[in-house]
């Protein structure tokens, strides 16, 4: 017995045309089968059916970089705006936010903002933690929420030495024991090794971290060049840029994910396509901090494998979308740049491989059933040549009708399972209050 996922479309891979009245069968937490609607309920008369009549099949998306915490950050009092990057981390960020962290805080923040992520189809995500005054054990506090919500999920600590050298070697053993832990017991959560950047860690440290990902068989995450502050550093300190740094160090590879990467030389780009160091762009985000836009199309040109994350900002991801979509066209001033597909290739699949998630990300046989249905309404009619357009453009949150991942319904009908939203919310509201007044 399975289930029957039938719709008016379904997009099998950003890369494949969309599908007129074909739909899905799962059984168990996999993608069983994938055909013709009529088909499907012919072959498999005893399975269950669900009618999304009116609505589309698609991936659930993949949020391939979020810092989850973020989200007590919004609204808070500011004396004096930052008014460049240093001054976002130095004055702002670092003393006002991750400093004032606690576990309280920090499981407030991952159980709205997990509900607020699948209520926008998202079924996959990796956080990136920094709590220097949380540790240890902020990593188990995130793990338990993440389950309870059911979403798959790659957890890390962003471990540095900005506050203690002694502290950083604390957030490298928190991404090592969840690993580890993660390891032994399989399921929907993982770690994955992480460090800040080249002016808060030491090349030891570095090599370190590198080297504690690649016994465990993990990628390595860093966020590198979000501003002109890093390369500017680098430049200063080490005689050379950021990447040509990590890439002297010797840990420059495909077990090397770089989130951000703004601000790029050419040679930089060309250590990233060369040495396949995987990338993520978070659009929205760098406009906020006044990071810049990243030459992601010159990376996509290059064969760079590139995920699209929300960076914990706006955490819709048709939102996100819709940014890297238009941000880029303008930045170029040509509107043929990031085509609607790409952008929802990056959302997914691209997403997937930057994690190494190698069946996630599309809606195949022996493919996770990580799913959404999205209400097909448009106020022109939807065809093949213009769907994925018209969901970049047209859609939000509001129009995600179900989603499924590894099998098991989380939202139906737009409403977020097990969650009492008033309850999570006004816990939000609690810990955002104790970490302003902390500001």
């Amino acid at each position: 017995m399975g289930t029957l996922i039938l719709g008016d479309w379904l997009i099998t891979s950003a890369h494949e045309p969309p599908r007129r009245n074909w739909g899905v069968r799962v059984v168990g937490d996999l993608i069983e089968a994938v055909g013709p609607s009529d088909e499907l309920q012919n072959s498999y008369p005893e399975d269950e059916v669900i009618d999304a009549a009116g609505q589309i099949i698609a991936p659930g998306f993949v949020n391939a970089h979020v810092h989850l915490y973020g989200v007590l950050a919004h609204g808070i009092p500011l004396d004096n705006a930052p008014s460049d990057f240093w001054g976002f981390l130095n004055d702002f960020w670092w003393p006002l936010v991750e400093d004032a962290l606690d576990h309280a805080m920090i499981t407030a923040a991952t159980d709205w903002v997990c509900a607020e992520m699948l209520a926008s189809g998202i079924t996959t995500f990796y956080d990136i933690l920094e709590a220097p005054y949380a540790l240890p054990g902020a990593l188990l506090a995130q793990k338990e929420v993440v389950e309870r919500r059911g979403l798959r999920g790659i957890l890390s600590f962003e471990a540095t030495e900005r506050v203690s050298k002694e502290n950083g070697q604390l957030g490298l053993q928190e991404n090592a024991n969840l690993i580890d832990l993660c390891q032994k017991e399989g399921g929907l959560v993982q770690g994955l090794m992480c460090f800040h950047t080249t002016f808060t860690c030491s090349a030891d440290f570095i090599r370190q971290a590198f080297a504690m990902g690649q016994e465990r068989e993990v990628l390595t995450h860093f966020h590198c060049n979000e501003g002109v502050h890093e390369p500017n550093y680098a430049l200063e300190h080490f005689g050379k840029r950021t990447l040509e740094y990590y890439d002297d160090l010797g840990v420059t590879g495909p077990d090397m994910m770089a989130s951000q990467c703004v601000q790029l030389s050419d040679r930089e780009r060309a250590i990233i396509a060369e040495r396949g160091v995987k990338c993520t762009h978070m659009p929205l985000s760098n406009c906020e901090v006044g990071g810049g836009i990243a030459p992601i199309p010159q990376q996509m040109a290059a064969g760079v494998t590139l995920g699209l994350g929300s960076d914990g900002y706006i955490n819709d991801f048709f939102e996100v979308m819709r940014g890297a979509f238009l941000i880029h066209k303008a930045h170029h001033l040509n509107p043929q740049v990031m085509p609607a597909h790409d952008v929802f290739y990056l959302a997914t699949e691209g997403g997937a491989a930057a994690l190494n998630l190698p069946h996630v990300g599309k809606l195949a046989v022996g493919y996770a059933a990580d799913l959404q249905t999205i209400d097909a309404h448009f106020p022109t009619p939807l065809r093949e040549h213009n769907l994925f357009e018209q969901l970049v453009l047209w859609r939000n949150h509001t129009h995600v009708q179900h989603v499924m991942v590894a099998g098991k319904w989380r939202v139906r009908n737009g409403v977020v399972l097990e969650a009492d939203l008033g309850r999570m919310r006004a816990v939000l509201h609690e810990q955002a209050q104790r970490m302003w007044a902390k500001a």
